[in-house]
């Protein structure tokens, strides 16, 4: 965890002396673990959490929020929790999300990955708050799958909508990352920021990279690169950077209004 961290650290005065108003980082930041027990293991409460607390002394140093993804030890201890934190500028933990959609998945000729085996399912979605860049909805990797919850986000006035991923090396090469994302994007009219873990973790476990921010009319505004590359640049992070133009998504819904037809879908219901 001490090395995320540096990792972190590094990213984040890259994004200071960038200028940036938010830094967004992968789905479990803080560690990914080779087994499900090791999972357990070193979660800790955000209180007693070096990575955590190293987070939040940095966002109140720098007046920057950042928007991370750990693990936090579930009720009853035999699993954790999937959470996506928003710190704000001030270094306060203002909002958190338990990631609802776990990833259990058999890939032939691939990973399994059993989620559930180590990680408690979240109850809720957190509704929409107001950040800098805009009101932002929460969402986790897998989520990305499931379009009512983005639509959900939405219709409560998302305007950004997030996805860090550890996201899988053949469900990437077949296109699916970048598809979903730009799909749920469009669906919604609303900005996607999703920062992905990139390369080799414990055991035979690699993640795709290729963090990416789209704008509500579909375009990739930036794109990091994927294994590959990091391998190539030494395994140093990567930041990426975009503006969000809240002038340019209010217009994109004006043009073509998708949230009142929403409404047709209970009329075929009923």
């Amino acid at each position: 965890m001490a090395h995320n961290l540096a990792q972190c650290q590094f990213l984040i005065n890259k994004a200071v002396l960038a200028g940036a108003k938010a830094l967004f980082l992968p789905e479990a930041s803080d560690y990914i673990a080779s087994s499900p027990a090791e999972t357990v293991s070193l979660a800790l409460p955000t209180s007693q959490s070096p990575f955590v607390l190293g987070l939040q002394e940095e966002a109140s140093k720098h007046g920057l929020a950042i928007n991370v993804g750990i693990h936090e030890p579930a009720e009853g201890g035999e699993r954790v929790k999937n959470t996506l934190m928003w710190i704000d500028e001030r270094g306060e933990i203002v909002q958190r999300y338990q990631k609802l959609h776990l990833f259990d998945v058999d890939i032939p000729n691939g990973p399994v990955l059993k989620e559930s085996n180590s990680v408690a399912p979240g109850g809720a979605i957190v509704p929409p708050f107001t950040t800098a860049l805009g009101e932002m909805g929460l969402m986790i990797c897998f989520d990305l799958r499931f379009p009512t919850l983005s639509s959900r986000l939405r219709d409560r006035g998302a305007q950004v909508l997030t996805y860090p991923s550890a996201f899988t090396v053949p469900t990437g090469n077949a296109g699916h990352w970048k598809m979903l994302l730009g799909a749920r994007a469009i669906e919604n009219q609303s900005y996607v920021i999703a920062a992905a873990q990139v390369g080799r973790h414990g055991g035979n476990r690699i993640s795709y990279g290729h963090s990416m921010v789209v704008d509500p009319w579909g375009k990739i505004l930036a794109e990091a690169g994927g294994v590959e590359d990091w391998e190539a640049k030494g395994k140093e992070a990567e930041l990426i950077t975009a503006e969000v133009d809240l002038g340019m998504l209010e217009k994109t819904r004006r043009e073509m209004p998708l949230a009142p037809r929403r409404d047709i879908v209970a009329v075929v219901d009923g």
